[in-house]
């Protein structure tokens, strides 16, 4: 079985968990859009949901769907949201922003009561840190920014490489919100709180992709079935 089939999988169970009134947050990424897309088939069964895109590509993929979408100035307050993840440790924390729309993601999920993370279970990762960071920026004093992040990085007791993540165009990828992103490739993360503490630091920095403590369940679809995971209590 593909990767493809495999997040469609793990985004079917998902669905499982929508009810009719809901608030939704709809994620951003390849996994996330087989859960519009299923979603869609849904709402055009008579489903009755609203949904708050996380980025502009996850809205025309709603729209192309049917499905009917708000703003968090509209509906501040979400009861689930469903969204990808590029890697998943075992308490819950994530990286995300592979896609590059971590800021929304981050704000979404922390709008909602609960937060669903679905992925094939090559996403399950004993430690953070193998997928490169995500790190959203000004693009305003980048050179400034980045000194100060390679040192956030060193304080938190981890190493590696800083790269401007490039548009098919060749210049700076562009974020939904006018940033840029710097994708740090740091092997493994040790302690993804005290990073997580010493980036936010940063006046350049806006946001990052570690998601810590926000995901209240993952569902991992592999070779041999879904599987599902709780964030162990106390954590997050």
């Amino acid at each position: 079985m593909n990767a493809e089939a495999l997040k469609r999988q793990a985004a079917a169970k998902a669905l499982e968990s929508v009810r009719d009134g809901m608030k939704l947050g709809l994620g951003t990424g390849s996994t996330a859009r087989h859960f519009v897309e299923l979603l869609g088939e849904r709402v055009r069964d008579g489903l009755n949901v609203v949904g708050v895109p996380t980025s502009e590509a996850t809205r025309a993929d709603a729209e192309r769907c049917g499905i009917r979408l708000a703003t968090l100035d509209d509906i501040p307050h979400l009861d689930l949201t469903v969204d990808g993840a590029d890697e998943i440790d075992p308490d819950l924390n994530l990286i995300k922003g592979g896609g590059g729309a971590l800021l929304r993601e981050k704000i979404v999920a922390a709008a909602s009561d609960r937060m669903v993370v679905i992925a094939d279970e090559s996403k399950w990762v004993a430690d953070l840190g193998k997928f490169p960071l995500p790190i959203e920026v000004v693009p305003f004093g980048l050179g400034a920014t980045r000194r100060l992040i390679e040192r956030a990085i060193a304080r938190a007791g981890a190493a590696g490489t800083l790269e401007l993540r490039k548009g098919r165009d060749g210049h700076a990828f562009v974020t939904d919100g006018g940033h840029w992103i710097i994708d740090a490739r740091l092997g493994r993360i040790p302690d993804p709180q005290a990073l997580a503490s010493a980036l936010v630091a940063i006046p350049g920095v806006v946001e990052h992709g570690l998601f810590l403590g926000l995901a209240g369940t993952a569902i991992l679809a592999g070779p041999n079935g879904i599987r599902v995971f709780e964030r162990p209590a106390g954590r997050g």
